[in-house]
């Protein structure tokens, strides 16, 4: 795990300082990893995206700057900051950054 996120625990912090933007890109911190989930912080550069996919395990976005275009079974949300998004297990979802946005996106296993 990340030294700077290591020294984190135990003290509060901002969630959307702690990754930064890079031009043309998808930057991803993670934050926990266990066996029951993972906590990963996300900057999507403006044109960036993750295409159609699907996880085994319900995912929460929250997003922490910016605007983002959700598609979750065909679809289409859009969500903006201080929203969040409750993306259910096995169903297709996609992410596409018409402007730059940073989110939280919290997976848990489904049983």
């Amino acid at each position: 795990m990340n030294e700077t996120i290591e020294k984190l625990k135990g003290t509060p912090f901002h969630l959307e300082e702690n990754i930064d933007y890079a031009d043309g890109s998808v930057v991803s911190q993670t934050l926990l990893k266990k066996t029951t989930g993972n906590i990963t912080l996300f900057a999507f550069d403006a044109g960036q995206g993750l295409s159609e996919h699907t996880a085994p395990f319900d995912a929460v976005v929250y997003i922490l700057d910016g605007q983002a275009r959700i598609t979750i079974g065909g679809k289409e949300n859009t969500v903006s900051t201080g929203q969040m998004l409750i993306m259910p297990a096995n169903v297709s979802h996609a992410l596409h950054a018409e402007e730059r946005f940073k989110m939280l996106l919290v997976m848990i296993r489904s049983e």
